[in-house]
């Protein structure tokens, strides 16, 4: 079995042009946590996850992180808020997205998928052909695929 057999073939995505907030807009709405970056020939250059904030977070954490909390749990200056938060969510996706990113190609055999998704500890593989994304494979697309003529 190949890849373009059970990866998902409408994958949410951002342009490499886009900024945080879309990223942030994207996971909410559609309930994920990753996503790939594409060129305008639609081309993977970057990957950027829930975890990419966090760590961006993390880094600048007296900056945003206490913001945000601050807001949420004692509902302070709204002015002081506005005015910090943007600096996370105006900037530019490739400023904290992943370049390296582990993809696959659309050929590819699904015991090659599985073991990269394990070794790699990832929990998604963009799928690619001739260079532009077509699609993607998560360790549950795997597993699901793998097992139910088992069940």
């Amino acid at each position: 079995m190949q890849a373009h057999e059970i990866m998902v073939k409408e994958v949410y995505k951002v342009r490499e042009t886009d900024t945080v907030r879309s990223v942030l807009e994207r996971f909410i709405k559609y309930g994920i946590s990753g996503l790939p970056v594409v060129n305008e020939r639609n081309e993977m250059v970057a990957y950027i996850s829930d975890g990419d904030i966090m760590r961006y977070i993390g880094k600048h954490k007296d900056i945003i992180f206490v913001t945000i909390m601050y807001m949420n749990v004692v509902k302070g200056d709204q002015e002081e808020f506005e005015e910090r938060i943007p600096q996370i969510l105006d900037l530019n996706v490739m400023s904290i997205a992943k370049k390296k990113v582990h993809k696959v190609e659309w050929n590819e055999e699904v015991e090659n998928i599985a073991a990269i998704l394990g070794e790699k500890r990832i929990k998604k593989l963009p799928v690619v052909r001739k260079g532009a994304l077509v699609g993607i494979i998560s360790r549950g697309d795997v597993i699901r695929h793998a097992f139910k003529s088992f069940l």
